[in-house]
């Protein structure tokens, strides 16, 4: 596997880009995520930044809950648990470390990896419950969606495997396309 850093640092920004521009007369909105609206996936989103840097740091990131509340900004609290993840990032022997996920235990670079496809697919959330498509980069799609087909089984569903049924989609779909109906998700 080549160095996946530069993937999620591209993520951590498409991520950071979506979270700037959301209103707060967007914080109700549902989100194809079916257990959030924005504010609780915003909330979500601040966990998740959180837990890769204290997995990343061998670090329990079910330490902290799957949704942070009570932030009422979340793009300084964003932008500071992102500069964590930075920091930690900056140093090459995160890519061996073996890290504790809520799903599994990883090398680093599997870890990042595995974290990329989550904000990926997070943003993706945002995107369409705000009507930020736009702001999407097909490369994070593209570069997740064999990742995805791998680790994430097409059967069973639900459960242990927290997605619903792979929804059935046509080759020339984008990339967001596909891997979000990969992930049971309809665009």
């Amino acid at each position: 596997m080549t160095d996946p850093r530069p993937m999620l640092m591209l993520a951590l920004d498409q991520t950071q880009a979506m979270i700037d521009t959301i209103g707060a007369d967007e914080l109700h909105l549902p989100t194809p995520c079916s257990e959030y609206d924005v504010r609780t996936l915003l909330g979500h989103l601040i966990t998740v930044v959180s837990r890769i840097d204290l997995a990343l740091t061998g670090n329990d990131p079910l330490s902290i809950p799957t949704v942070t509340t009570g932030v009422t900004d979340f793009v300084t609290t964003w932008k500071e648990r992102r500069a964590a993840v930075d920091e930690t990032l900056s140093d090459a022997a995160v890519l061996t470390r073996i890290c504790k996920l809520p799903w599994a235990t990883l090398p680093g670079a599997g870890a990042i990896a595995a974290y990329t496809g989550e904000l990926t697919t997070h943003s993706w959330d945002l995107a369409k419950a705000t009507g930020r498509t736009d702001l999407l980069d097909d490369a994070l799609a593209e570069y997740c969606l064999p990742l995805v087909q791998q680790f994430i089984p097409a059967e069973p569903r639900g459960g242990q495997v927290p997605f619903g049924p792979v929804v059935p989609v046509g080759a020339g779909e984008s990339p967001y396309n596909r891997l979000v109906a990969w992930e049971g998700r309809r665009h």
